[in-house]
């Protein structure tokens, strides 16, 4: 691992890490030398995780969190008891067209993948600010950037992360605390796998200007970029990682 991306001695905190992009995020930072943290509500998973983690020498710990809970999230922080680095990855999606969308349906995403991102930003910058700083790293989405039919909670919801991202990193600095955000573009994971398997799937990768779905090492030079010191001098930054979706024409 290149010593610029070098986590060792850093604790991090990894949110929805029991399956797809948080497992992924989970292992590469331990590869890279920072005990890890790995927490969500499936903790079985989580188990199996962190025996692979430590199959591959890393350092990690299992934490059940629900990030919409006060108090899960309080145990979680309390359990960490220092903190260097959040990824703050937990997401949920409900997909339904804008005029049949569900009261509760709206509000599970919201509760899930912007109001607790936000309180799961707050108290771990509560953390880092008494460790003299570290960094926050939010995972949003291109649908916070462009729109999609079908998935209106979710792309406002990320379209939040991405403002909370730069709000916070402007209120924050002073701690040394940077703020920063990862913007996926679509990517192939076991949740959404059949999908891009259909005439659908493969016409919307048609769509994409390098014509392929992201693969998850695509993601692991931005994850270890904005978590480690070799971003000391960026916050309030939002990446995509999308094969040039956002540059596509329309």
């Amino acid at each position: 691992m290149d010593k610029i991306f070098a986590l060792e001695g850093k604790k991090a905190l990894v949110t929805g890490a029991s399956s797809g992009l948080g497992a992924h995020f989970a292992k590469v930072l331990a590869q890279a030398g920072a005990e890890v943290v790995i927490a969500a509500r499936r903790t079985e998973a989580l188990d199996r995780l962190a025996d692979e983690i430590r199959a591959s020498g890393g350092k990690v710990a299992t934490q059940a969190l629900d990030v919409t809970d006060t108090a899960s999230r309080d145990a979680a922080f309390a359990a960490c008891g220092r903190l260097d680095v959040l990824i703050n990855n937990a997401g949920i999606v409900r997909e339904n067209a804008a005029l049949k969308q569900s009261e509760a349906d709206w509000d599970a995403v919201l509760d899930t993948n912007l109001r607790g991102c936000f309180f799961m930003a707050q108290g771990a910058a509560r953390l880092m600010r008494e460790g003299g700083g570290g960094s926050i790293v939010n995972i949003a989405s291109i649908l916070g950037l462009r729109q999609a039919g079908g998935v209106l909670p979710y792309a406002v919801s990320k379209a939040g992360v991405i403002q909370m991202t730069a709000t916070l990193a402007l209120e924050l600095a002073r701690y040394g605390v940077r703020v920063n955000a990862i913007a996926p573009g679509y990517f192939n994971t076991e949740i959404n796998a059949d999908f891009w398997d259909s005439s659908a799937g493969q016409a919307l990768i048609q769509r994409i200007p390098q014509r392929r779905l992201g693969e998850l090492p695509d993601l692991n030079g931005p994850l270890l970029l904005l978590a480690s010191d070799a971003s000391r001098y960026m916050s309030g930054v939002t990446l995509a990682v999308d094969g040039g979706h956002l540059v596509a024409s329309l």
